[in-house]
């Protein structure tokens, strides 16, 4: 198989701007395509907030995008993603960018986003030109580049730049980026395109819907997450589109950095360990419940929790229960998380009436966040929704098994604890209500006290597992010639979904 000439665009790239898993995604998967000898690039806005050293540099001639009247100009600054080799771009644009925000601000979502991310994909298709290097594949993801599938398929159709082939990854359905007609008229493309199998939802434009229609080939972040947003319930409004994508529709679990998360070779912790030996977890738990205020005390469970606080992450079936697991049981709790405003006040309410019980960071903390993962003992993920979680990835990957709601990727990342055999890798629970969540708590408080055997088992089935992205970059290697294929006019046959990380 001759090396594929393979373009991310993404509106966010770890470690240079991150907002969810969409970016750790774009920071990882690309390293691992290239070591397996792909020509692989990744180009990302230039917002204010990325710091720009001595490793970049600028390129020489700016950069005309056609876009609005005239041109907009701007500049491209490039450097590698960490790692690795992978050329990446940064494209500066004063107006649209400076700003350190992606999507939003305090006051709400920034109301030209629809004229920035319609600069940022025509502009990513005119480095390529300027670069004299030509994709044969152009991921892309979320809303944000929904744009660059439409584009190929109208305004550069009979450019070399149109032969390319996309692949357009559905990180979260429920952003869909709708924004006025004059994001077509800024774009240059054809008013024709504003009809309902299109760009048209609600009388309004759906950057999303136009990458769904216009892409070679869809993907998402995992199986099940691919079949729910089929559905009306999981579809938000879209779920028509994707019944009529669905022979194009592919579910690719995610992966993940497994160099970067590996409690044997971590120094973000205060002690490495490893499966067979983890005399290095009870350290980092030490340092946990001190940092965060609980009684320091190796026996009791620990709950971890890392969420926005927002009801998408059931963090409001968490605050429902946790009085009366609190007070009804010996446990303890680590939570870190911002978001919705009353679900802040009652997680705060509930520590100060649990102290020593309840530790709570209110914020964004990354040393914090991965001190949760390796000294909690239990990781808490109650998700309504979840396209495919990285947190319940990290957790099993430090020794820390998972307590999730079997949606998403969820489903297809941990496999159900089984009392009779002591298989499995966490505990999943069917109904999003806050006493299935109390009871799924409970079952794990009583494996951790009753059954110390079986804890240790599910703590060794998680850390065993291979979450890295080694298959699931195989996977999208044979959806790209997939896409490739069938842009080129020759059949070709679907790939089968990669069913789990952790097989």
């Amino acid at each position: 198989m001759p090396p594929l000439k393979i373009l991310f665009v993404s509106p966010e790239v770890d470690p240079f701007v991150k907002v969810g898993g969409l970016a750790d995604m774009v920071g990882s998967l690309p390293k691992d395509l290239a070591a397996m000898g792909h020509d692989v690039r990744v180009v990302c806005p230039a917002y204010g907030s990325i710091k720009i050293d001595d490793s970049w540099r600028a390129r020489d001639e700016p950069l005309g995008v056609d876009v609005g009247v005239g041109a907009h100009w701007g500049r491209t600054w490039e450097t590698v993603l960490p790692g690795s080799n992978v050329p990446f771009y940064c494209i500066e644009h004063g107006q649209f960018f400076d700003r350190p925000e992606v999507y939003a601000g305090p006051w709400g979502d920034h109301p030209d986003n629809d004229l920035r991310f319609s600069f940022f994909c025509r502009g990513s298709l005119t480095l390529c030109q300027q670069l004299g290097w030509i994709p044969d594949v152009v991921h892309c993801h979320d809303w944000t580049t929904g744009f660059i599938p439409l584009m190929l398929n109208t305004v550069l159709r009979d450019t070399p730049i149109g032969q390319a082939a996309t692949v357009f990854t559905i990180h979260n359905l429920e952003h869909q980026g709708y924004c006025d007609q004059r994001a077509l008229d800024f774009a240059h493309i054809p008013v024709a395109e504003f009809r309902d199998d299109s760009t048209e939802s609600h009388g309004k434009v759906n950057m999303m819907k136009a990458g769904l229609y216009h892409s070679t080939k869809i993907t998402t972040v995992s199986p099940t997450y691919a079949e729910e947003i089929k559905t009306e319930s999981g579809g938000f409004g879209l779920d028509h589109v994707l019944r009529f994508r669905a022979a194009d529709l592919l579910g690719i679990v995610n992966g993940i950095d497994a160099d970067g998360w590996n409690p044997a070779i971590d120094q973000t912790i205060p002690a490495t360990y490893t499966a067979e030996d983890l005399s290095g977890k009870a350290v980092c738990k030490a340092e946990l419940q001190k940092q965060l205020g609980l009684e320091i005390n190796p026996d009791i469970p620990l709950f971890g929790v890392i969420s926005r606080f927002a009801t998408q992450k059931g963090l409001d079936l968490l605050a429902e229960c946790l009085p009366k697991v609190l007070e009804g049981m010996k446990v303890q709790f680590a939570v870190l998380g911002s978001g919705d405003g009353e679900l802040e006040t009652l997680f705060r309410q509930a520590a100060a009436r649990f102290p020593g019980k309840l530790g709570l960071h209110v914020g964004f903390n990354a040393k914090l966040a991965k001190l949760i993962q390796a000294g909690s003992d239990f990781f808490v993920m109650p998700s309504r929704a979840e396209p495919c979680g990285l947190t319940q990835l990290y957790a099993m990957r430090y020794g820390t098994p998972p307590i999730v709601r079997a949606t998403g990727g969820l489903i297809d990342t941990v496999e159900q604890y089984i009392e009779s055999t002591s298989e499995g890798t966490g505990f999943k629970f069917e109904d999003a209500t806050a006493l299935a969540l109390a009871n799924t708590i409970g079952w794990a408080c009583a494996t951790y006290y009753d059954h110390p055997q079986a804890y240790r088992q599910l703590q060794l089935h998680g850390m065993a597992r291979d979450f890295s992205w080694g298959a699931s970059a195989k996977s999208y290697i044979d959806a790209y010639q997939w896409a490739i294929a069938t842009r080129r006019g020759e059949v070709s046959t679907a790939p089968a979904p990669s069913s789990s990380t952790a097989e």
